[in-house]
């Protein structure tokens, strides 16, 4: 006997997309094919609805602790788990940030029994824990090692080379880095410190400032043979550089950055505003160019919620940063009806491409053994995002009002249903999400 039958859906297989049941035994993939439904204990129809991989996003921050006015663990994953997405990876520059062991254990703490998905914590890098990261990117629950060279405060900000190759020599494991070069950045400060429209955010944090960080990091991480995976790449220019690099460097995008342009200041003001900032519309197409000769290997939200009063206040005072993982899914199905991407693409960029990058364990694939995380969506729903919509305890999206085609109907964790028809299913059962190079 199995748990449960997802019965009639188009899955998203490896022999590719077809028509098939899943059969779900103690929340693993048991079977695939045509399967008896006398044989499971609850079948769920999914008869004209697609049957995707659980889609994974793969950089959040849930802002716990320290900053839960703006969102926590619980808030961040109910949005996800409404949104489709079954685990997220979640940032380390919260207060305190997340830099020792301590700091990782009191996440995970946090976390039982009050997230809806799976979950795991980044590392922060910083100069006082780079000889202890090869302990700390091993720990359970650790999704791999942050870095940002612009960008943060305090100690994890590294900005200096020699900081940078400390870092990258001290470990294995893939380290995620946050590319904008807080020396220029400093330089350039003087065009907005003094007031300015919010457009100008994409200027002072200019395209220059993005590649220059890029480059230092590939070059570095030649040199001392460390893979990294560059976050929310924003700038045509760097989608030429990293082709170069694809033995070492893996590339993300945002659906903000492939969905948005610089018009947007003027239609959404401060909630356009992020890092690295929305661009000229000629960046856009760059990155889309990257994602169809697969330079990017993934699609991460790049959550960051802050409250509508602390987005109200004038630029440069206002935060950088918008909320994503509830829409990541519904705003990447637009693209695939709109023609931008194949349906496979997406599976590829959102479930199989995160598992690459960070190695995780038993998941990202709809294959025998495998967990049973399910993105179940109806690519021919037509809705329209809203505010009223969002989880998150900011309660805002930029997106507000977009109309979109492609909807999340279930979210389905290790054979658990989570999410059905826009409603959060039961109590919250999210793991730790398991990664090869620390069993």
């Amino acid at each position: 006997m199995y748990d449960m039958i997802l019965k009639g859906g188009t899955c998203a297989t490896l022999a590719g997309i077809i028509k098939t049941d899943v059969a779900i035994k103690d929340g693993k993939i048991a079977e695939l094919g045509d399967i008896d439904v006398s044989k499971a204990e609850q079948v769920m129809d999914v008869t004209g609805l697609h049957v995707l991989p659980g889609v994974i996003d793969s950089q959040v921050h849930f802002r716990e602790p320290g900053l839960e006015h703006k969102e926590d663990l619980a808030t961040g994953t109910a949005g996800a788990a409404l949104g489709g997405v079954t685990a997220v990876f979640e940032m380390p520059n919260t207060k305190p940030s997340t830099i020792t062991a301590q700091d990782m254990a009191d996440k995970c703490r946090r976390a039982k029994d009050r997230v809806w998905t799976d979950i795991a914590f980044f590392i922060g890098a910083a100069a006082e824990n780079a000889e202890k990261l090869p302990e700390l990117e091993r720990q359970q629950g650790v999704s791999g090692v942050k870095i940002f060279m612009g960008s943060s405060t305090g100690s994890l900000l590294v900005k200096d080379d020699a900081t940078l190759a400390s870092v990258l020599a001290s470990g294995q494991r893939r380290v995620a880095v946050h590319c904008e070069d807080e020396d220029r950045l400093e330089e350039r400060f003087a065009l907005v410190k003094d007031g300015a429209p919010v457009k100008m955010h994409a200027q002072w944090r200019d395209a220059e400032t993005a590649v220059r960080a890029t480059k230092r990091l590939l070059k570095i991480a030649k040199g001392v043979k460390r893979r990294v995976h560059v976050l929310h790449v924003t700038t045509a220019d760097e989608m030429e550089v990293l082709p170069e690099y694809k033995d070492i460097a893996t590339v993300e995008c945002t659906p903000q950055h492939l969905t948005l342009n610089d018009e947007w200041y003027e239609k959404i003001g401060t909630k356009a505003q992020m890092n690295p900032p929305i661009r000229a519309q000629h960046h856009v197409d760059a990155l889309w160019k990257a994602v169809n000769q697969g330079v990017v290997d993934c699609i991460g939200s790049d959550h960051a919620p802050h409250t509508l009063e602390e987005k109200s206040a004038p630029y440069p005072q206002s935060p950088s940063g918008m909320t994503g993982v509830q829409t990541l899914v519904p705003v990447m199905l637009n693209h695939v009806n709109e023609g931008r991407l194949s349906l496979e693409r997406f599976v590829d960029l959102t479930s199989a491409g995160p598992c690459r990058i960070y190695n995780v364990a038993s998941k990202g694939r709809m294959a025998k053994g495998y967990d049973a995380d399910f993105t179940i969506v109806d690519m021919n729903a037509e809705r329209t995002i809203t505010d009223k919509w969002i989880a998150s305890r900011c309660g805002w999206t930029p997106y507000d009002g977009m109309k979109v085609k492609g909807w999340p109907i279930s979210t389905i964790v290790r054979g658990n249903v989570v999410m059905h028809e826009d409603q959060l299913i039961g109590d919250p059962q999210g793991e730790a999400v398991r990664f090869a190079e620390c069993l």
